[in-house]
């Protein structure tokens, strides 16, 4: 048995162990193949569930406020260009008139 096996891609669970070509986590049951292990970084989808990647095009569906600040991000404004990042806001963008910002994926549509 190897020591390096990795933990599971659903519930991050370091019981892992291998049967046949798959890897099995056994505290919640996910099965996945060893070439799927290499896979890092999260999916991070838009707010009805399509997968966003570097430097796609979001439009923004609600009237978001910028904190400290009086203006408003208005519903329908196009963003081009997005990064994804790690935390909270895991977009990174730059917003015509306001300029850059984080956004949440929740709060953007993939045009």
């Amino acid at each position: 048995m190897t020591d390096t096996l990795p933990p599971c891609p659903a519930c991050a669970s370091a019981f892992t162990y291998e049967m046949d070509a798959l890897l099995v986590c056994p505290e919640c049951g996910h099965e996945w193949s060893a070439q799927d292990a290499g896979d890092t970084g999260p999916e991070i989808r838009d707010s009805v569930g399509n997968l966003l990647a570097d430097g796609d095009t979001v439009t923004v569906i609600k009237d978001l406020k910028v904190k400290g600040s009086s203006s408003t991000v208005k519903v329908g404004t196009k963003v081009r260009g997005i990064r994804l990042v790690d935390g909270d806001h895991d977009i990174d963008c730059k917003i015509p008139g306001i300029g850059k910002m984080g956004l949440k994926s929740q709060f953007v549509k993939k045009v």
